[in-house]
């Protein structure tokens, strides 16, 4: 059964964000709020995890997975940065994008798109999340908070608990953050092109094509 710690949504408590990021390190899956809506979270190295994650979401291995970093440090640890890709992800971030990207040999093949060897990336406008990345020291694997044959993403904690308290490990409750999804830019081409228009708005993507 899941564990579940109902945080302040401003001021996230730090010893129950430390609790999370000792499930995160043990291998555990975890569902946490973000600044679009929540999300299935867990380690970065941890492919059992991961691999959980794909059966929650029922998704293949052309599934884009997202890493979701700190700042433009971790960025560019695992995604190819250009100028032109640095200077466009500074001018939205932190902020509701999910930017796709050539990975670096740092990025396991796993999390990578299996055919084009891109990888997603963003960085949240969150506390919740933004402390736990400072708690781990490294990227969160993600993937948005989808369950298969639903309309919208999940939104409530306690549903989110009703509904997976035996498929992963905690609920990081941060209150209702909304069911509009994070809006996704193709970076790895150019021009760029919007993949899907969410929450943050396309206007702020310069010179972006509708896929």
């Amino acid at each position: 059964m899941s564990q579940y710690f109902e945080l302040h949504p401003l001021t996230p408590q730090t010893r129950l964000i430390r609790r999370a990021a000792d499930i995160v390190r043990a291998g555990g899956v975890i569902a946490y709020p973000t600044d679009s809506c929540y999300a299935l979270g867990c380690h970065i190295g941890d492919k059992a995890a991961l691999e959980r994650v794909r059966r929650i979401r029922q998704a293949d291995r052309h599934h884009h997975f997202t890493l979701v970093c700190r700042n433009l440090a971790d960025v560019g640890r695992f995604a190819k940065l250009a100028t032109w890709q640095f200077r466009l992800i500074k001018a939205c971030t932190p902020g509701p994008y999910t930017f796709l990207l050539p990975a670096t040999t740092e990025t396991p093949r796993r999390l990578q798109h299996e055919r084009r060897r891109t990888i997603g990336v963003r960085i949240p406008d969150h506390p919740v999340p933004l402390l736990l990345l400072a708690e781990l020291d490294e990227p969160l694997m993600s993937s948005t908070l989808m369950l298969p044959g639903d309309a919208l993403p999940l939104t409530d904690g306690r549903e989110i608990r009703a509904r997976l308290e035996h498929e992963i490990d905690a609920v990081l409750d941060g209150g209702n953050c909304g069911v509009e999804p994070t809006t996704v830019i193709d970076l790895a081409v150019s021009p760029p092109v919007v993949v899907r228009v969410g929450k943050g708005p396309v206007a702020a993507i310069s010179g972006a094509q509708r896929a």
